[in-house]
């Protein structure tokens, strides 16, 4: 077995790519995640965890590597798990997602704040190339603001309120520094649910 294994991060998008580089040196020791080059399927899972599959599956059949892939979505409990699946297309099919996250606040603008409980939710997908498939999902707490606040992270990160924070500091997740995000959010623990997947595939390695 070499020092550290590779698995190809199936995503095209720099935001997630440096996000998923972070958590990987927390919880995979051993593994380091590889570019990928290859097609974008389409997404036209009706679950985070289908559309996970999909973009996992054919990442490794392009790179003949394991490939983690995941689908994230924001789902808003008064709008009955909306935009859920279709958070990157919430305002239109061009994943304008300003548009987005502004569409959104729109449609929750006559909402009191005991109902605007939301909750980030993320699936990771690990498919090897022969065939294996660990799926896991988790979910990140909180509330929607009524306003904008903080530009680090995706746009619906600066109407995020996360569960917890202590009362007078009920700041937005875009407002947090960008590691301690990175260490609390719904990606970061789905990717610690799957260490046991990634555990059980070191071993796989190193018999040969």
């Amino acid at each position: 077995m070499t020092e550290h294994n590779a698995f190809v991060l199936a995503t095209h998008n720099a935001t997630k790519v440096a996000e998923y580089h972070y958590i990987t040196g927390l919880v995979l020791p051993g593994w380091t995640p590889a570019s990928y080059d290859g097609p974008e399927p389409v997404e036209d899972g009706l679950s985070f965890r289908d559309n996970a599959l999909i973009k996992a599956r054919v990442a490794a059949a392009h790179s003949g590597l394991p490939a983690l892939a995941d689908d994230s979505g924001l789902c808003v409990d008064v709008l009955g798990g909306a935009p859920g699946v279709f958070s990157a297309f919430w305002a239109g099919h061009r994943k304008d997602l300003t548009a987005n996250r502004n569409l959104l606040l729109d449609q929750l603008s006559d909402v009191t704040d005991p109902h605007r409980t939301a909750r980030f939710t993320s699936a990771l997908a690990l498919v090897t190339p022969g065939g294996a498939e660990y799926v896991a999902e988790e979910h990140w707490s909180g509330r929607l603001a009524a306003t904008s606040a903080g530009d680090d992270g995706f746009p619906y990160d600066s109407i995020f309120i996360p569960d917890g924070q202590r009362p007078g500091y009920q700041f937005t997740v875009a407002e947090w520094d960008t590691e301690y995000r990175y260490r609390k959010s719904h990606r970061a623990r789905a990717l610690a649910a799957l260490v046991p997947a990634f555990e059980a595939l070191t071993d796989v390695l190193a018999r040969g």
